[in-house]
Order: structure tokens, then C-alpha cells, then sequence
């Protein structure tokens, strides 16, 4: 690897509805070992309850806050705020009054590609539970 730089405004953009994803780097650029996006988006809750079997996950509140459940308990994390989500975790993150902004950290990387495959869609495809539930579960994002 010979390093790898993304300026201001680039990078692939999911656009997914409530919230949007800008790659940042992806497992491609790391060997697999990691990859990284930013989210963008509205109040409200932007995923279902789910888990990941085979990668950890981690949030670092760039603007807003959030609600992070997972373990039975609720977590406001205000900007700055720093969590991570041990693989075999099931949890939900919801945006407060105003929405915000999420750097996202994936390990190993390939959960970008989920996103990157759902922004794809015909924006009606992307609230088919059936076709969310298949492309989810294909990328190691199981609804629970």
C-alpha cells in the first residue's frame, strides 16, 4: 500500500433515504483490514435492530446527537462522543432534533459495500424489507 488521500467532496455518496454515506476509504484500500464513511441525515432512527457477526463497528459524533441501544441500554452520545459496537451486538442508532453527522469505522472492511449496493436501488427498493433484509444479510448486517 503507498498511502491513500481523499480530499473534501470526494468520494462515492449512497444516497439512502433518511441518511446519506460518503466513502471515505474502503476495504479495497486497506487489504480488507478496515474501511470508513461519513453519514449524513435527518432526526429519527436510521437503522434497524441488527448485528454483525464478523466485524466490530465504531461511531465518532462529528455533529448532532445520537441514541446508540445495544445491551438493553440507551447511550446519548453528543458530538465528540466516541462508540464502539463489539461484533455479535445487537443494537439501533437514531439522530436527534436536527439530525447529524457520523464517522464511521468498520473491522474488518466490507460493510461499505452494503450501502454502496442499497443507494443503487430505485429509491422505492431501498424501504422493501424483503430486498433490504436480502442484501443485508448477504453483507453481515442481520436484522434482529
Amino acid at each position: 500500500m503507498s498511502g491513500y488521500f481523499l480530499d473534501q467532496g470526494q468520494g462515492e455518496v449512497a444516497d439512502l433515504g433518511v441518511i446519506s454515506m460518503r466513502l471515505l476509504v474502503s476495504k479495497a484500500e486497506t487489504r480488507g483490514a478496515f474501511a470508513a464513511a461519513e453519514f449524513r441525515g435527518a432526526e429519527g432512527q436510521w437503522t434497524v435492530p441488527h448485528v454483525h457477526r464478523g466485524l466490530e463497528e465504531s461511531f465518532y459524533v462529528l455533529e448532532g446527537t445520537f441514541t446508540f441501544t445495544y445491551r438493553d441500554r440507551d447511550v446519548e452520545a453528543k458530538q465528540g462522543a466516541f462508540v464502539m459496537v463489539p461484533r455479535g451486538t445487537p443494537h439501533v442508532i437514531s439522530a436527534g432534533p436536527g439530525g447529524g453527522a457520523l464517522l464511521t469505522l468498520w473491522a474488518p472492511g466490507g460493510l461499505e459495500e452494503m450501502f454502496l449496493e442499497l443507494g443503487r436501488l430505485p429509491a422505492d427498493s431501498i424501504t422493501n424489507p424483503e430486498v433490504r433484509a436480502e442484501i443485508a444479510n448477504r453483507h453481515d448486517s442481520v436484522p434482529v
